[in-house]
Formats: structure tokens, sequence, C-alpha cells
């Protein structure tokens, strides 16, 4: 299908002129200076400070025959000046390492702050969170899981992580996403997708098990 709408400019037509390393740490900050064109012709020539936070990848886990999802809770130094308790409802997520594909940190990651082995992953979406000041691009995926009974605490100690994970209907957690409740992207895209898809992955979850 062709999409019905495509970008005026491709790639080729930036050129990066001067690439300033500024910060190498966890995470890596450059000011770039380029060039582009204009919609209504010419070029304009622009700095940019850019974070080069490396690619991740998020996975929802659904249970279809419990109807519930898998979130995460765990601190979050991102939300200490936007939110009243900076520890955060989410999807097991992890930043892609050298060598490794998106699947495999979705199953990495599942087990280390869950517990849960996965099988088959479906691809939901990938985006770009903050693409103004940030590469960072995340992809998304689905996983039709046995939740356990209740949750647990998980993560890698030497990682500094703490994540409790909890087992929420699924009605549950699409109204904490209209709530307000649920506050970050990659969790609300998920569930969304869960609402337009729920009867669909229910059916088959229930025929797998038949």
């Amino acid at each position: 299908m062709t999409p019905v709408w495509q970008p005026a400019f491709k790639l080729t037509d930036v050129r990066l002129e001067l690439d300033e390393p500024l910060y190498q740490g966890f995470f890596r900050l450059h000011r770039l200076t380029l060039s582009h064109p204009r919609f209504e012709g010419g070029r304009v020539r622009i700095q940019r400070e850019l974070l080069d936070r490396g690619d991740a990848v998020c996975v929802l886990l659904y249970d279809p025959q419990r109807d519930a999802v898998v979130l995460v809770e765990q601190f979050r130094a991102g939300a200490l000046t936007k939110t009243d308790a900076p520890w955060l409802l989410e999807l097991v997520a992890g930043v892609v390492e050298p060598g490794e594909t998106s699947e495999d940190v979705a199953r990495r990651e599942s087990v280390e702050e869950a517990g849960i082995e996965l099988g088959e992953l479906i691809p939901i979406t990938g985006y770009l969170p903050s693409p103004g000041g940030c590469d960072e691009w995340v992809e998304l995926f689905c996983a039709c899981i046995s939740a356990p009974e209740s949750g647990g605490v998980y993560g890698l100690e030497e990682e500094g992580e703490d994540i409790k994970v909890h087992v929420i209907p699924a009605v549950d957690a699409f109204a904490l996403v209209e709530q307000r409740v649920i506050n970050n992207a990659a969790a609300i895209i998920a569930l969304q997708w869960l609402q337009l898809n729920h009867e669909r992955l229910r059916q088959s979850g229930a025929n797998r098990e038949a």
C-alpha cells in the first residue's frame, strides 16, 4: 500500500558540515552544524545539540487467558520534577547492546525485569520519542504470555534496578491511561494498540489453548 504522505526531501538532501562531541558518558551529546532545503526554496543552515541515547526496545506482556497485562514499576529520574511520585508504570524495556537484535533485547529484558520467558513476538510499531533533540529509536512489541499469579521484585542489582511487577486486568490498564496515571509514551502507545486489537488477541489466545 502506498502511504498517504511522503516527506518532501530525503536524507541525501541534508549536509552535515560539523559534528562536535560535547559529552561522552552513558549517553553522548553532540553539536551538529548542518543545512537542509527549505520548503519554499533555498537552504537553511542550523546548529542543533543532539543526545545520542542509543536504541531501545519495549514489550507489552499480555495474558489472553486472564485478559491481563504485566507492567513494571520503577523509579525514573526524568520524572522528578514532573510528577508527585517518580515511580512509573511501564513496559518491560531495555537498550540495544552491540550485536543484539530488537527481539534479543525483548527476551532478555523480560527475564531480567519480570522473570518471564517469551515465545512469539508481535511487532507493534517503531517511533522516535523526542526527535527535536534525541536520536533514540524505540521498537515496540507485544508478547502473549501466561502471567504469574502475583508480581514480585526483579532487576539487576549491579545496575541499580529495583523493579516491581504488577499483573493488571487489561480493562484497568486502559483506564489508567485514560486517567493519566500511565504517563510514558511506550506504555500509552502499546496499551492503546492493545485496545484496538483486544478481541483478536483474546480469541487467538483462546484458540491456542483449545
